[in-house]
């Protein structure tokens, strides 16, 4: 599936020499980190098969000759100190690469351990802008930024819902807050008014919070946080006759926000990066995962990409040091599954913006913007 990815005979025989020294036999490891439990363990299971999937084409494409890249799981549960001893773990076992991690809070501790020891890290779902701003040149995002999804979401809520009073919530964490903090500040130079309130992740009754919506006359919630609590909230608004409008961020992706909702989810909105699944050079790709019964929603191709992109860099230099392959990443685009991906001198695909969508009976639909 990704042998139209891949370059030239001559380039594999220059990697086979790099290879052949650096690799210990015939493998090559790399890593998927992510929550695997907890609640946003969708997402870190749409990462592992997505980065799965593109490892065994990888491995069939005959890329790096005479070398199996193999992969590794680990759960970070988004929780820091748990990424931290993930990060750990996985320099002393001299991964080459590490696809994750999901929550920016995990993402952003874990990238100095990776930086310091020179082991390239792709986020496919990190979108704080800290994880980049940094200066380490191995640490890479191949999803969008908060600062390009919060101001798409303000834009968004200020054309079609003006004068409306608004309110701007968050979950008190490093991506809720701080993507929170985007849309307020934008809201304002629009020159919106905006309630501004927090609530603490993994709380299971917003009746009180969804009360004083109500009472304040809010008419449009913008949600920074992910889809367990915002899904309950969006229920409990809707039980309670409020008659709320709720935008969210990128964590709707994800069938379990409707499992949440049911109909209750109808119209809520969100942010994510175009959906590379309706694209027509993903097709082999999506079709390759549904005969495995697996879906390709969310972040699943975003981490295929960062595999594809991270061989097509290793390919391009014939070496797996961290620092050549960080500088042939960003060189100049590499065409993967999502499209041609090009990162920036931060490290930051240039290429993804944000599109608004809603969810419809249990389907998500693009959002027309005029």
């Amino acid at each position: 599936m990704l042998n139209g990815h891949y370059a030239s005979a001559a380039s594999a025989a220059l990697l086979f020499c790099a290879l052949a020294s650096a690799a210990r036999g015939s493998e090559v490891k790399i890593a998927v980190a992510g929550p695997m439990s907890g609640s946003s363990a969708a997402f870190g299971l749409q990462m592992r098969d997505g980065a799965a999937a593109a490892v065994e084409a990888l491995n069939a494409s005959g890329l790096l000759p005479d070398t199996r890249v193999i992969m590794s799981v680990a759960d970070d549960a988004c929780d820091p100190k748990q990424a931290v001893a993930v990060a750990n773990k996985l320099t002393t076992e001299r991964v080459r690469l590490v696809i994750g991690h999901f929550c920016s809070s995990s993402s952003i501790p874990a990238s100095d351990i990776y930086a310091e020891a020179g082991i390239v890290q792709v986020s496919p779902g990190s979108t704080n802008p800290q994880l980049t701003e940094r200066g380490l040149q191995t640490v890479f995002r191949i999803c969008g930024r908060d600062d390009q999804q919060g101001t798409a979401a303000a834009e968004y809520i200020h054309r079609n819902y003006p004068n409306a009073k608004i309110a701007v919530l968050d979950d008190k964490s490093t991506a809720g807050k701080g993507i929170a903090d985007v849309v307020e500040a934008q809201l304002q130079r629009f020159g919106e008014q905006v309630i501004r309130q927090s609530y603490v992740a993994g709380e299971k009754d917003y009746r009180a919070l969804v009360s004083r919506m109500k009472k304040d006359g809010v008419r449009v919630v913008y949600i920074g946080g992910y889809h367990t609590e915002i899904g309950l909230f969006v229920r409990q608004a809707s039980e309670a006759g409020a008659g709320l409008i709720v935008m969210a961020n990128d964590p709707l992706m994800t069938s379990e926000f409707w499992a949440i909702t049911s109909t209750t989810g109808n119209g809520t909105l969100f942010t994510f990066m175009p959906d590379p699944a309706r694209n027509a050079n993903a097709a082999s790709v999506v079709a390759g995962l549904k005969t495995s019964n697996l879906s390709a929603e969310g972040y699943t191709l975003y981490a295929y990409a960062a595999v594809q992109a991270w061989a097509e860099a290793v390919n391009r230099t014939g070496s797996l040091n961290a620092a050549r392959v960080a500088s042939a990443l960003r060189s100049r685009a590499i065409d993967t599954v999502i499209g041609p991906v090009r990162f920036d001198t931060k490290g930051d695909n240039a290429v993804p913006g944000f599109l608004v969508y809603r969810w419809r009976d249990g389907r998500v639909e693009t959002v027309e913007q005029n």
